[in-house]
């Protein structure tokens, strides 16, 4: 057990750490950040910031010596150098970050679970995609294999007319067929070293221009009725990485049940209602599963909730939200405001 007074390393420097490292400081801990990025929003709350890079095994090494145990804000941290953290436990492990890393990984990984992705096939040049085409057919949706987010390192091919001339990077790709769905969902679970798993409920997602725009908890009657066989699975996933922390599976609700879209090894933005919308938020048992505490209840604490995403100008509006009492707001103290990017959201209880 990691006590209280200790300190808890954070690799990434962006508002999933930050909130991380407020959640844990309600806790008593202090928190170390270890960023690339000098510009460092998690830093900002955090006792300790190491700004190096992610190849540089001295600077990792150093700051895993001042760290009882190390985190991760997202998935998209090299596995290779982490060997440099030594003695100090990471959790989730290194397993959870080799799948959710890949795309290609991660579904083969939840096929082998008896999950159901949409249709997909591993491109590597025109050809693959061609041949990806004719199998699966169009529209589609090509997709790097790595780093992809919020709708970047995406292309839509409407038809197969689009494939033609396209400029493809030269990284591995993923070429997936579209699904005709009624929602989308995600299920969010905390894991203890113990097995001990907690689920919280699962919000409906809203989507614009491939951001989350909304979450509302609780979801409609379709999804609520595949929410069951969406957290077996997920359960499932959980227990085979042997995941520590808070664990994300997003799903598309179809007419055919609960369809994988992908898996986040982290707190996620869809579960950022729980700060005021349950008893204990993603973040602060995110904290407890990695140090080893018991795991706080995941219930509403209210009827219902509706978060939204502040992305770009609309965080210029914090007047007017906080003019609603009910409003709860969480700006993310970031300094320059950009078009698609998350600059804080808003949190609203239906009581």
């Amino acid at each position: 057990m990691i006590v209280p007074g200790e300190t808890i390393g954070i690799l990434g420097g962006g508002q999933l750490g930050r909130m991380i490292a407020l959640a844990a400081a309600n806790l008593g801990y202090r928190c170390h950040v270890y960023a690339p990025e000098a510009d460092s929003i998690a830093a900002d709350v955090c006792a300790g910031f190491t700004l190096a890079g992610w190849q540089d095994a001295e600077a990792l090494a150093a700051f895993a010596s001042s760290c009882a145990v190390v985190t991760y804000e997202f998935e998209n941290v090299p596995v290779g150098p982490l060997s440099a953290l030594g003695a100090a436990p990471l959790h989730p492990g290194t397993h959870s970050l080799e799948v959710a890393q890949d795309r290609a990984a991660e579904k083969r990984f939840v096929e082998a679970l008896g999950g159901r992705p949409a249709p997909w096939a591993a491109v590597d040049s025109a050809a693959d995609l061609a041949a990806a085409i004719a199998k699966i057919g169009t529209p589609g949706i090509l997709k790097t294999r790595r780093d992809g987010y919020d709708g970047k390192g995406q292309w839509r091919i409407l038809t197969a007319e689009d494939a033609e001339g396209l400029d493809l990077p030269d990284v591995p790709l993923v070429y997936e067929g579209f699904v005709q769905f009624e929602a989308e969902f995600s299920v969010i679970l905390v894991r203890g070293a113990d097995g001990d798993v907690r689920f919280w409920d699962s919000a409906q997602n809203a989507h614009k221009a491939g951001i989350l725009s909304q979450s509302v908890v609780p979801a409609g009657d379709m999804v609520c009725a595949q929410v069951g066989a969406a957290r077996a699975l997920a359960r499932q996933v959980a227990d085979a990485l042997g995941h520590v922390g808070v664990l994300t599976l997003e799903f598309f609700a179809t007419a055919d049940g609960p369809v994988f879209n992908e898996m986040a090894p982290r707190v996620h933005n869809s579960g950022h209602w729980t700060i005021e919308g349950a008893l204990t938020s993603q973040f602060e048992n995110h904290v407890r599963a990695i140090c080893g505490l018991p795991l706080g209840s995941t219930e509403l604490c209210a009827a219902g909730v509706v978060m939204d995403n502040l992305i770009g100008d609309e965080a210029h509006d914090w007047p007017a939200i906080l003019s609603d009492p009910a409003n709860h707001l969480h700006l993310y103290g970031k300094a320059a405001v950009r078009p698609g990017r998350k600059m804080g959201h808003v949190t609203r209880l239906v009581l």
